[in-house]
């Protein structure tokens, strides 16, 4: 029996049932084998129309640690916000259908929250120790929208993007809520507004690689993105969020 808090790892979906199965297959083998927490697997469907949904109900069925989450409105953000909220679980992370992110890091995260006092644990291919396999043109939009963030929003974090994070119960409580963005913008609003309240941020480099079946439609994405920094310095100039919170200063370490 294992011990330790509790683990929910959410599965943001949109039109993945080709590869939904085996994903969730990979995934929990590695939480019953490996993974040193009790913890379980959350499918939250957001908008599919191939059958996603009824194969995530499927799954639901046949295994007791597999759950899921179907919403009707599309955005991977609107996603996580539900099922983060909604969750009882000690700790809520994610990590992309693809599984472009090692599952091992997964541990490296969680311990980093439940054993070393950290609140969020994020994964990083930006980091000197990553090692990260993809094409020059996303690695260069990548590194530039980083170094945007850092420069505009005065941030410590490496790697606003990468999908795999982990949070504290505290923090999904205080910060997801206060949290504008549905879609892709949602990791980087949820990174500056856990920093800029004294939250501890521990950046884990991981090993990744590209998927090459990515729909991500990369210019308005990040065209999204530049509006959301945007609004979001606007947000930080007008103190609006919640400074009461009692904390060591904002840092970001590595490992």
């Amino acid at each position: 029996m294992k011990t330790g808090p509790l683990v929910e790892l959410v599965i943001p979906t949109l039109n993945e049932a080709h590869t939904l199965e085996r994903s969730v297959e990979t995934i929990r083998l590695y939480l019953r084998e490996t993974f040193p927490y009790p913890a379980r697997v959350l499918v939250a469907d957001n908008g599919s129309t191939d059958g996603t949904g009824e194969l995530a109900e499927q799954l639901a069925e046949k295994y007791d640690d597999v759950r899921c989450l179907k919403l009707s409105q599309r955005g991977r953000g609107r996603a996580l916000r539900e099922a983060w909220s909604r969750s009882d679980a000690d700790i809520v992370a994610y990590t992309d259908v693809d599984i472009s992110t090692e599952l091992p890091a997964l541990e490296k995260i969680c311990r980093a929250i439940h054993e070393e006092g950290f609140h969020l644990g994020t994964g990083s291919r930006l980091l000197r120790e990553s090692r990260v396999t993809r094409g020059p043109k996303r690695e260069f939009i990548s590194r530039s929208y980083n170094l945007l963030i850092k420069l505009v929003l005065g941030t410590r974090f490496s790697d606003a993007q990468c999908g795999f994070k982990a949070v504290s119960r505290e923090v999904a409580d205080q910060i997801i809520p206060q949290i504008e963005d549905n879609g892709w913008f949602f990791d980087t609003e949820l990174l500056v507004l856990a920093e800029k309240q004294g939250f501890r941020i521990k950046d884990v480099p991981v090993q990744w690689i590209d998927d090459d079946d990515s729909r991500v439609k990369i210019f308005s994405t990040a065209w999204d993105d530049i509006m959301g920094i945007i609004r979001v310095r606007r947000f930080l100039w007008s103190k609006r969020y919640n400074r009461e919170r009692v904390s060591p200063s904002p840092c970001t370490t590595t490992a």
